[in-house]
């Protein structure tokens, strides 16, 4: 992914994409959302009124989402209170802000308990990189992503959110289906007095994903490798 800090736009969802001062270390230069943003507000089913607390809260998730799968280093994150933060899915334990960014955002939100046989998506042997290259390769136009509804405000915000993207690419030995793939799901975000998350707690069910992807026709072929283009990782587009 080439950096293009010098010529990029605003990305009107994601604030601290353009507005990070010139030391921020990217994981493979900052990113472009372009792509998953049309996908985004052409298939949106809310439209937030500019200054709701629901604009807010969808800004935020998108950015907390964009920190995690681009930049290098803790220090640069803008959301979050990197002394406290702490991510937790469907109830398992809470995994730090640095382990987080050490074993990779989707290792942590696809990990699973059910027996090793079961395993749709092993975190143990998957990297950052490999998962991203197989998301990019089976949603090319990325994997955007929803607030539907806020139930609570600051500072313990509960929202249910909407996961979607069309299966266009082979997924691992898996032929795309053409389908728009879904999920929905829950989340919570504490903030503390400045609004920087504190904890993330996210409840869904990884299985209505994969579902979709294991029902394209086996093939003998691999995924085809990703290249380097600024669109990165759809789940950095997660998105989002």
């Amino acid at each position: 992914m080439s950096s293009e800090e010098g010529i990029m736009g605003p990305d009107k969802y994601r604030v601290f994409l353009h507005l990070e001062a010139p030391t921020v270390q990217w994981k493979r230069g900052r990113p472009s959302y372009e792509a998953v943003n049309k996908l985004f507000e052409d298939g949106r089913t809310k439209v937030w009124p500019k200054g709701s607390v629901e604009e807010t809260v969808q800004n935020m998730v998108k950015t907390l989402q964009m920190e995690f799968a681009n930049k290098a280093r803790l220090q640069d994150f803008k959301i979050i209170n990197p002394h406290k933060f702490h991510i937790f899915v469907n109830g398992r334990e809470g995994v730090s802000g640095e382990e987080t960014l050490k074993v990779g955002t989707l290792n942590v939100l696809l990990k699973n308990s059910l027996p090793e046989e079961f395993h749709y998506f092993n975190a143990q042997t998957e990297t950052f990189e490999l998962t991203c290259n197989d998301f990019k390769t089976c949603f090319p136009r990325g994997f955007a992503w929803e607030l539907l509804q806020v139930y609570s405000p600051p500072p313990l915000i509960a929202y249910k959110f909407r996961h979607w993207g069309f299966f266009e690419g082979p997924y691992k030995a898996h032929s795309p289906t053409r389908e728009m793939l879904e999920f929905y799901g829950m989340g919570t975000l504490k903030v503390d007095s400045s609004m920087k998350v504190e904890e993330a707690h996210f409840f869904y069910d990884p299985a209505e994903l994969f579902g979709g992807l294991l029902k394209g026709k086996k093939t003998a072929s691999e995924s085809k490798a990703v290249d380097s283009s600024p669109s990165g990782c759809p789940f950095s587009n997660l998105q989002n």
